[in-house]
């Protein structure tokens, strides 16, 4: 088998694929000259393929189908394996044995290589089989470890070149025109996929109420997240507060703009931190250690973070606590001092509202 091209696999969600996205240039660097570079994301994470510009083609996948229609794995299989490619990628680390391996394992290829995958108790079995798939395994270190650390370790061994990693945020090159603004804008996103992470309306009221007089504050979403959210449609009574319907791609320009961005851990808060906007997380302590804050070494200056230190904490999202305001405990009990104090260094020179 001669195959040509890169496939490089991706299942992870929106956040996994704007933090990938920083290491992602390191894969695709393994192409050979004129050689195609493609990038297969999970159909909700293609809502990022916009970061990918320059690097990839981008195709998705709906794994939810695939894993249940005969027809819709013989369709995708058709698509991309039309030809064999000469190296197939699975950067996951967390992965399915009947979705994204399943997809690899069919598709034709010179050579396979993956990480050795996170341990799951109820696949563990099928995922030891799988390993028969690649041709190298990587061993990428233990389960808690900065998840983008651990690609830049993946590209290392894969390219032969280790690198230190840098700061994620883009470089100028890579970011979007800023949006223009006629004042000084203040992005607040408290929206969240898992409901337990999001922090509570009255902190926001807080975060609101305490940035400085003259700013915007817009709090950018999905059509529906005020619907499923409606606790938090009283922050649009606030003065200078409004709310905005926008996609990734339209976020990342008003990101570009925003003196300051302060979200709950989401993708969206990946996704102020590589645009290089002033960012501060409220994060759960459910990802300390791998994802949320940045290891030392990635962390640029313009990422803040505060949590809640827990016993418990590293516990990826598998949370043994009952909720507190339906909420992570780790979540209910962020410190409103301490959010305003680091919103106060992120905005040194801010005169505070009223």
């Amino acid at each position: 088998m001669t195959g040509n091209g890169i496939l490089v696999v991706a299942s992870g969600g929106l956040g996994d694929a704007v933090m990938l996205a920083h290491v992602f240039p390191r894969l695709a660097s393994l192409a050979k000259p004129g050689e195609r570079v493609t990038l297969v994301l999970r159909r909700d994470a293609r809502k990022m393929a916009f970061l990918f510009a320059g690097h990839a083609n981008v195709e998705y996948v709906d794994y939810d189908k695939y894993a249940h229609s005969f027809w819709q794995r013989r369709a995708v299989h058709k698509h991309l394996g039309t030809q064999p490619w000469r190296l197939i990628i699975n950067t996951d680390f967390l992965r399915h044995p009947r979705r994204d391996e399943r997809l690899i394992k069919a598709l034709p290829a010179d050579e396979k290589v993956a990480m050795r995958p996170r341990a799951w108790a109820k696949y563990d079995r099928e995922l030891k089989r799988n390993e028969a798939i690649y041709a190298r395994l990587f061993d990428s270190g233990p389960v808690l470890l900065d998840k983008i650390v651990r690609w830049h370790r993946f590209a290392d061994w894969l390219t032969g070149s280790p690198q230190a990693p840098t700061p994620v945020r883009f470089p100028p090159e890579r970011l979007p025109e800023p949006a223009q603004t006629d004042k000084p804008l203040a992005l607040l996103i408290p929206f969240s996929a898992v409901r337990e992470k999001q922090a509570s309306p009255e902190l926001f009221a807080a975060i609101a109420k305490h940035l400085p007089a003259d700013f915007d504050i817009v709090i950018p979403g999905a059509p529906d997240d005020l619907q499923c959210n409606p606790d938090y449609a009283a922050l649009l009574n606030l003065p200078r507060v409004r709310f905005a319907v926008c996609d990734f791609e339209a976020l990342a320009r008003l990101m570009r703009a925003a003196k300051i961005v302060v979200s709950v851990d989401t993708a969206a808060m990946h996704l102020a931190v590589t645009m290089n906007a002033p960012t501060l997380c409220l994060a759960s302590a459910a990802y300390v250690g791998e994802i949320v804050p940045y290891a030392a070494e990635i962390s640029p200056p313009n990422a803040r973070f505060v949590y809640t230190s827990m016993p418990c904490q590293g516990c990826l999202g598998a949370c043994i606590l009952p909720t507190e305001d339906d909420r992570f405990p780790c979540v209910a009990r962020l410190s409103r001092n301490d959010v305003l104090k680091e919103i106060d260094r992120l905005l040194p020179e801010k005169i505070v509202g009223t």
